[in-house]
């Protein structure tokens, strides 16, 4: 199938309630997404006159990882979702689970990118300059090296949280996407919630530093939310192993009051990082 069809911003009216939208209304491929690593492909979905972009990525076009033997990458997309939405941060865009044309996957709403915004750099010298955290030394040519760095911004702050949370495996570059309101969204989180420590992410810059007050605030609030309605929720997509070592997880960071730093066990950067 050929490159995706771009739908203009315009065009998207998912209205109040994106959610229903991607699970009722009725999908139409577009195209594929040539870059993913799994069956990625962009849809329209319309409902009662609401249209939007989305992605849609079918369980039957998964491979299977040895690291992840239960669930399905889809069933971590949408609980990383869930999780998201229990913050009230509103970090990973609306993700349902559906039947599609290539059966059950995940639909997630297209997000436009404002690229003049920049999160990540390489920057010459030891230290960053103000505004920006250090993520560590990058080989950019023979014989030299570039300090990698991400700013330093609230909602990538945030986002580093919910990674903690989810044990995302897979924080990128790519899979940061801030939008022209000012808004900051993280996507493809398929490789999560893993009940071994497998966080690898670019956002290592507050490591070791204390958590802020909301977000001390935000993890208690998933600590009861994981004992109620979004525990049953995640009941659902993940096993139950998974579920419990999400609640050690929330447990150990506000023990510690720490941003979590590397384990030394698994690689600390995704690669590509980008």
């Amino acid at each position: 199938m050929s490159a995706p069809e771009r739908i203009p911003s315009r065009s998207v009216t998912a209205g109040p309630d994106p959610a229903e939208l991607l699970a009722r209304g009725e999908l139409t491929v577009r195209g594929r997404i040539r870059e993913a690593s799994n069956a990625a492909l962009f849809c329209t979905v319309t409902l009662d006159g609401r249209k939007a972009a989305c992605v849609y990525k079918p369980v039957a076009g998964e491979r299977p990882l040895w690291d992840f033997p239960d669930g399905t990458l889809a069933g971590r997309e949408v609980a990383a979702y869930e999780v998201s939405e229990a913050t009230g941060w509103g970090l990973v865009p609306p993700t349902v689970l559906r039947d599609g044309p290539y059966g059950e996957g995940m639909c997630q709403l297209w997000i436009d990118v404002e690229a003049e915004t920049e999160l990540l750099a390489l920057v010459d010298g030891e230290e960053p300059e103000p505004g920006w955290k250090a993520i560590g030394f990058a080989e950019v040519g023979e014989d030299r090296t570039a300090l990698l760095v991400h700013a330093d911004d609230e909602r990538l702050r945030r986002l580093a949280v919910l990674d903690a949370v989810i044990n995302n495996a897979d924080r990128k570059g790519g899979h940061l996407l801030p939008t022209a309101d000012g808004r900051l969204y993280g996507i493809d989180h398929g490789v999560a919630f893993n009940v071994e420590n497998k966080l690898r992410t670019l956002l290592w810059g507050w490591a070791g530093e204390p958590l802020t007050p909301e977000a001390v605030d935000v993890l208690k609030g998933l600590g009861d939310a994981l004992e109620g309605g979004l525990g049953e929720r995640l009941a659902a997509l993940l096993t139950p192993a998974e579920i419990d070592a999400t609640r050690a997880r929330v447990d150990a960071l506000l023990a510690s009051g720490l941003h979590p730093e590397p384990s030394g066990e698994w690689p600390a950067i995704p690669w590509p990082p980008v």
